[in-house]
């Protein structure tokens, strides 16, 4: 199938999108509906706080266009083990206080080391963490189990997916709508309002650019995309 390129370079393959999941089982708890704040911010910039969020992640370096690369090989083990938690109700391995409810969007964590400002066209630089948020009644008990399952029923190395908890605090972010070519000027968008009311980036080692991806670049045209972008701040005012 055709593959369509993302924001920091990785390529659409035709994995099924929060979106896609929603049609599943109209009673199923969803996110995006339910905590509409974190994932469709307007698209003006606004601080927001985020609380801590359980994921499961894959970290990794390198050109995420590779055809059969780490990064769409990771990809592919993410998803395995998001559905396999997903479904875990339908076997014999039962979740404490699990209820049903839509796989999220993925997600992506993105930065290259000593560069205050990202090379887009240097792909090979890039470091990453994919994620995919999980509820919080799933444990890390429960991952390696799904880690395992998936990585014996799909026949699929899933060893390098883990467990994460992340609590990114005080942010900044804007609905991104169009294609990704254009996303540099949504984020001096961005960064002007932080200037204009204070604030300050605050990206380091452990706070990054975040990107949520809430489009099916299969049927929707580019100028239409949607992304979450958000950037980790601190109170400029000393």
């Amino acid at each position: 199938s055709a593959t369509t390129e993302f924001p920091m370079g990785w390529r659409y393959t035709g994995l099924q999108t929060g979106a896609e999941c929603g049609k599943e089982r109209g009673m199923a708890f969803d996110f995006k509906k339910e905590q509409r704040e974190f994932y469709l911010p307007k698209r003006k910039p606004e601080i927001i706080k985020v609380p801590k969020m359980s994921y499961i992640a894959v970290r990794g370096k390198g050109d995420p266009n590779e055809e059969g690369g780490v990064y769409q090989q990771a990809i592919g083990a993410l998803y395995a083990v998001a559905y396999t938690l997903k479904m875990s109700y339908k076997t014999d391995y039962k979740i404490k206080g699990f209820f049903e409810y839509v796989v999220p969007p993925l997600e992506g964590f993105w930065w290259q080391e000593h560069a205050e400002e990202i090379d887009y066209g240097n792909k090979r630089a890039f470091h990453w963490i994919s994620v995919i948020r999980i509820p919080d009644f799933i444990t890390k008990a429960d991952v390696n189990w799904a880690i395992e399952t998936a990585s014996k029923k799909k026949e699929t190395d899933c060893s390098q997916v883990e467990f994460l908890e992340l609590e990114e605090g005080l942010c900044v972010q804007i609905m991104h709508v169009g294609s990704f070519n254009n996303e540099p000027a949504t984020v001096a968008l961005m960064d002007e309002f932080l200037l204009k009311n204070g604030y300050e980036n605050d990206m380091n080692d452990t706070r990054f650019h975040h990107e949520i991806y809430l489009s099916d670049a299969r049927k929707i045209a580019p100028e239409k995309w949607k992304t979450v972008i958000r950037h980790p701040v601190r109170s400029g005012k000393q």
